[in-house]
């Protein structure tokens, strides 16, 4: 192990910054046309991931895979949708990254399954403290948009970890003293493009290393059963057909949360 400097990894924060400005150059009228004379496989039903990187950017896809009318149920009362007043909803697409919460490994597995009947994509709106689940199920072999459900981020599974997340991101200071004593690193080795360094981040390094972190909204995905929050979190930021991944890695010490490693 190494005590590591800012002049020895590059900062994630460029990274994605390109990749905004990529996703950003591509006319959205070609890619979508692109895609929609593309057939989405069938294979691509297996896994909830392939599905819903296909849903959100292929708006004639999306139209043949929501219930209508759906039903939209909020904290004031319910909204119905039907086929004619449906907006595309594209995601995190347009962002050119997406972001992912687990409690442990365990649950990181189940990205991999080709038997999950259920899965859940939340919108999270920080400033706003609302999230919206978007409820799919696996029905005849086919993934569905059966409802979407609005409600506080604090009836959240997640909602201790998305309080404190909102102030990390956003309070420097709160930040580094959300840190622990030293936050284990792994990244890419300038000297070697095949090979992983390895260290150790003191709060007094953390500004040289710290990564840009969104802010106003979030993503996550729950696969399978919603499950307690638990007193660990894996927080991911990957990067859409690129090879950005940050791993953010939190443990709940008494009310508190801090970072305790990180990997880019």
């Amino acid at each position: 192990m190494c005590s590591c400097t800012g002049n020895q990894t590059p900062k994630p924060t460029a990274i994605a910054d390109s990749i905004a400005d990529t996703v950003d150059s591509v006319p959205s009228d070609t890619l979508e046309q692109l895609l929609i004379d593309t057939p989405m496989p069938k294979a691509a039903d297996e896994l909830f991931d392939d599905f819903v990187f296909n849903f959100a950017a292929n708006k004639r896809l999306q139209k043949e895979r929501v219930v209508f009318p759906l039903k939209v149920r909020k904290a004031d009362g319910e909204e119905i949708i039907s086929k004619e007043k449906w907006e595309m909803e594209r995601f995190f697409m347009r962002q050119g990254y997406y972001t992912l919460m687990f409690n442990d490994e365990r649950q990181m597995t189940l990205m991999k399954d080709t038997s999950l009947k259920a899965a859940v994509v939340q919108k999270i709106q920080l400033r706003k403290k609302v999230i919206k689940d978007y409820v799919f199920r696996r029905i005849r072999g086919a993934w569905m948009l059966l409802e979407i459900k609005e409600s506080p981020i604090e009836e959240s599974e997640n909602a201790s970890f998305l309080r404190f997340y909102s102030r990390f991101v956003t309070d420097s200071a709160f930040q580094v003293s959300s840190l622990s004593p030293t936050v284990a690193f792994v990244g890419p080795d300038p000297d070697d493009d095949f090979n992983q360094m390895e260290g150790m981040i003191t709060p007094d390094t953390w500004e040289a290393f710290a990564p840009k972190l969104p802010s106003k909204m979030i993503y996550n995905v729950i696969y399978g059963a919603p499950e307690p929050e638990g007193n660990k979190k894996i927080f991911i930021m990957r990067g859409i057909a690129n090879g950005l991944e940050l791993e953010l890695r939190f443990k709940k010490k008494g009310s508190r949360w801090v970072l305790t490693k990180m990997t880019t």
